[in-house]
């Protein structure tokens, strides 16, 4: 008797508690809490290319400089230029190119050997927040937000943007982006954005005798397959990956 009304309570209890989680309109509402405005604050840190999210502040190029030479230059080098953990920030841009707002060294047609940072990037915002929310990158948002105009503003004069004397601020870094070497070089495609709209592609749909394989592979030219090392020594012997020797030429199949 004792067993049948002490499962009977249990059954109750379990049914009282599903009816009063259908009831509620959002089911996962007692999971959790909202976050608290300095929690909010600590991660709405990204900086628009209008400039909205910009903190006050300001940071001249020889205090960047100083910044630079302790936090940045044993990845980067002294002035931007090192190839040894990344590729260059800065080189490959002219004077033409920030009076017409297009990097020459860009185009198809070019020789230029390395495409640098200040060659790629159209907007200062982009420098300011990258390296506001991940630099230096053994100790990212470490830095002051006004040694990350300084930063900034050194960066800039090595690529002859501002003067050595600048100091770049949240008052005057609209008028720095209108000399951005590149700031024309953004391609806004339409169809990407807008989904009401054409569609980013143009091919015509195939309605007969359509390829209903498709075989994805890749190929190393024959001067990168030895770049590091054989890989066939590289990998164990036993399981179902074998490495390829890439000491010999790439084999070809028997016709």
């Amino acid at each position: 008797m004792k067993l049948k009304l002490s499962t009977s309570i249990t059954a109750l209890a379990l049914a009282l508690g599903a009816g009063s989680a259908l009831s509620q309109t959002k089911p996962w509402d007692h999971i959790g809490r909202d976050a608290t405005p300095a929690e909010v604050k600590a991660w709405d840190i990204d900086v628009r290319p209008d400039f909205k999210g910009l903190p006050k502040g300001s940071g001249s190029v020889a205090m960047g400089e100083t910044v630079w030479e302790a936090n940045c230059a044993s990845c980067h080098g002294i002035f931007g230029e090192s190839n040894e953990v990344f590729t260059p920030l800065i080189g490959g841009t002219t004077k033409a190119d920030i009076e017409r707002g297009r990097v020459k060294n860009l185009e198809a047609n070019s020789s230029f050997p390395q495409k640098t940072t200040i060659m790629k990037v159209a907007t200062v915002s982009t420098l300011w927040d990258y390296i506001n929310r991940a630099m230096p990158w053994n100790a990212p948002k470490s830095l002051k937000t006004d040694e990350v105009y300084g930063v900034v503003a050194y960066l800039l004069s090595l690529a002859e943007v501002v003067p050595a004397d600048y100091v770049l601020s949240d008052q005057n870094i609209a008028e720095v982006q209108k000399r951005m070497p590149n700031r024309n070089g953004m391609v806004f495609y339409e169809p990407m954005w807008k989904v009401n709209g054409k569609g980013d592609v143009k091919n015509t749909a195939c309605m007969k005798d359509c390829i209903t394989e498709v075989k994805i592979s890749s190929s190393l030219p024959d001067f990168a397959r030895d770049a590091h090392g054989n890989i066939a020594e590289q990998n164990r012997g036993v399981g179902p990956v074998r490495g390829v020797d890439t000491t010999k030429p790439v084999a070809t199949k028997a016709k």
